[in-house]
């Protein structure tokens, strides 16, 4: 479905009879504040013939980065930079994007008001928000201050432990999500729950059951989920045998032509209130069709790859994780009985593991077991729980179910990739309980691990225990949890957006 824009002509007043009328005093009178309202009008709205299809009646600011200082504790004092913007998607006048046309324009007025007052009103509480987060990223005690009866962030897990407690306790006061209804299963409002990419079905799946931060009053919402699963655009739509994806990005763009035409919220703000969600590979590509539909709109992704357009600032990382049997496996043997150093099991999959495989697969060392594939009769969740250190090298793409499998097999992961952001990194600091190799490290892997002494190898296993509350997928999602981990990597980047109408100072 396609929208198309409507270009109203300019209606143009004639006036020259109005200087031979007897009455011009009365005419002064009413023709004068006519034309200082015309002018008002004119210098605070684009003209139609200038007007970009989708211009704005809204105007937004990005913040940039600016929980990043905050967190890594490197200053509390970000300044809230404004950057305006006016170019928006094609197709689509900004009549349509404000109100429906067959209201009257008095209900119309009325509406954008009540829009508008709401509006300020959300504005004003995530301006308190970041004030009260800043606040607490002064404090820079390992162990947070505030009062929580589940749980208290401590340790040097975090980058600010205080700051994350505070910004997690105000999402959960402020976070709202609109999801949007239009669409229809299974490639929207659905998603895979037991596969390698399970944790895009897992996330739609959970909240569009409504039990947390998602609100049915769009006006009140901080966020708008566009609902489609890339896992299934893709199972649905993919010509293998053509290799044409055409059809995926055609249905992605119909589908915000649809939401923007039908809603004004797209529209108000490029879309940086906006996110969309993908586990599969090709998620990037499903926002690429038209890029400037997606430039601001915040992509949580799997592949999370800087080198790929990956952009943290506004971007969140998603962990991938595999479920098969739809639960998670976790726990492993104590540090003192696990006698492989580093493990590694996984087919040829992108040169990372060519690298990975060419150098270690053939060597037979007891240390270092590398396998492209298992010997018979070997259990692969077995070699994860007595190693000490689980090597998770990039596929094809920079992300790998490996890493959170460490983390339930509480086995300190090593991280061997290019350009990719770990998930939730803005809060945690991965390197207190991970590695991270270079890929030209690759054939150093052992005498690097075996440089880590014991002691500290015992303190990275016991934060790789702690985070793994962070990524463990309930049945019911639990405070602190992976679903509300993600959760709060979109209200981070929300915080960076301050959407305001052309009447707010």
């Amino acid at each position: 479905m396609m929208i198309s824009p409507h270009n109203d002509k300019a209606q143009h007043t004639h006036i020259s009879s109005f200087w031979s009328s007897p009455s011009l005093n009365l005419g002064l009178i009413l023709v004068i504040p006519s034309v200082v309202l015309l002018v008002l009008v004119s210098t605070l709205v684009p003209h139609p013939s200038t007007f970009s299809p989708l211009s704005s009646p809204w105007k937004w600011r990005y913040g940039g980065h600016w929980y990043s200082s905050i967190f890594n504790g490197s200053s509390t004092d970000s300044p809230f930079m404004e950057a305006e913007t006016d170019k928006l998607a094609p197709n689509m006048s900004f009549s349509d994007a404000l109100i429906d046309k067959d209201v009257d324009n008095v209900t119309s007025k009325t509406r954008v008001v009540k829009r508008s007052s709401k509006l300020e009103m959300v504005e004003a509480y995530m301006a308190r928000a970041r004030s009260s987060i800043k606040e607490a990223a002064r404090v820079r005690n390992l162990t947070s201050i505030h009062q929580d009866p589940d749980y208290v962030p401590h340790g040097p897990i975090y980058r600010n432990a205080n700051a994350f407690h505070r910004s997690y306790l105000e999402m959960e006061k402020l976070f709202k999500i609109y999801v949007y209804q239009e669409g229809e299963p299974p490639m929207f409002h659905n998603g895979p729950c037991k596969s390698i990419y399970s944790s895009e079905g897992r996330f739609i799946h959970e909240v569009e059951k409504g039990k947390f931060y998602t609100t049915q009053d769009p006006d009140e919402a901080l966020v708008y989920f566009l609902p489609f699963s890339v896992a299934m655009l893709v199972r649905y739509l993919y010509e293998s045998e053509s290799l044409k994806t055409d059809a995926i990005g055609r249905i992605v763009i119909d589908y915000i032509h649809v939401i923007s035409g039908k809603y004004p919220y797209w529209n108000r703000s490029l879309g940086a209130d906006h996110f969309m969600l993908s586990c599969h590979d090709w998620g990037p590509l499903a926002s690429s069709y038209v890029p400037h539909l997606f430039n601001k709109s915040i992509r949580v992704l799997c592949n999370a790859n800087t080198s790929e357009g990956f952009t943290p600032a506004k971007d969140a990382s998603f962990p991938e994780i595999n479920l098969l049997k739809g639960e998670a496996d976790i726990g492993g043997l104590p540090p003192s009985r696990r006698s492989i150093l580093a493990f590694f099991a996984g087919h040829l999959h992108g040169y990372i593991r060519y690298l990975l495989l060419n150098e270690w697969k053939d060597k037979n060392d007891p240390d270092v077991q590398v396998y492209d594939q298992l010997p018979k009769g070997v259990s692969y969740m077995s070699k994860l729980k007595n190693s000490r250190f689980c090597l998770c090298p990039s596929g094809y793409e920079v992300a790998s179910p490996r890493i959170v499998e460490a983390i339930y097999a509480e086995c300190v992961p090593v991280l061997i990739s290019d350009g990719y952001v770990a998930p939730f990194s803005d809060v945690l600091n991965w390197k207190s309980f991970s590695v991270q190799i270079t890929v030209k490290d690759i054939p150093n892997i052992k005498r690097i691990l075996m440089g880590i002494s014991h002691r500290q190898y015992l303190r990275m296993q016991r934060r790789v225990k702690q985070v793994q509350r962070h990524f463990v997928v309930n049945p019911t999602p639990k405070r602190y949890d992976v679903f509300h981990m993600i959760n709060h990597s979109i209200w981070l980047r929300r915080l960076n957006v301050h959407i305001q109408d052309f009447g707010v100072p």
